[in-house]
């Protein structure tokens, strides 16, 4: 698994939690910043991290910053990513097994690290139900991604 991680200065202090989680499952990724906790604009993180994924060099993505709202939305703006904002677990779970999501987004004013480790290992090793009833609504969503909305 390979896993691009990004933050804007609101997710700056979890980011390294997160970071010493994945090395010590194993898990390969990429740090998309940001490295300062001087003020920058999430957008530019979430582009990042989301189009690493949508081209496929990485199977998930991790985004922090101060809600993580700002972050979900940029995330959901880019095609083929279906991001989920969580901040509980059976969220995070439900999200992959529901909706196949492949990129995740918290707020670190929101929760804390340990919680934040449980979200991500669930997000990270739930799999996608393949049941008929999720697969045909997460087509419809990809669908959408092919209309030009006006």
């Amino acid at each position: 698994m390979k896993v691009a991680i990004g933050c804007d200065h609101g997710g700056i202090n979890l980011k390294p939690v997160l970071i010493d989680y994945l090395n010590k499952k194993g898990i390969e990724y990429k740090d998309f910043g940001t490295f300062e906790k001087t003020s920058v604009d999430y957008n530019d993180y979430a582009e990042s991290v989301c189009t690493a994924v949508a081209d496929g060099q990485f199977d998930k993505g991790i985004l922090i910053c101060g809600t993580g709202i700002g972050m979900s939305i940029v995330a959901n703006k880019i095609k083929g990513i279906r991001c989920a904002h969580c901040h509980d677990v059976f969220s995070a779970k439900a999200t992959r097994e529901h909706n196949d999501t492949n990129v995740i987004a918290f707020g670190e004013r929101v929760i804390g690290p340990g919680l934040m480790i449980e979200i991500v290992d669930a997000f990270l090793f739930t799999e996608f139900s393949n049941d008929a009833r999720h697969i045909r609504r997460v087509d419809k969503i990809k669908s959408l991604e092919q209309k030009n909305f006006k």
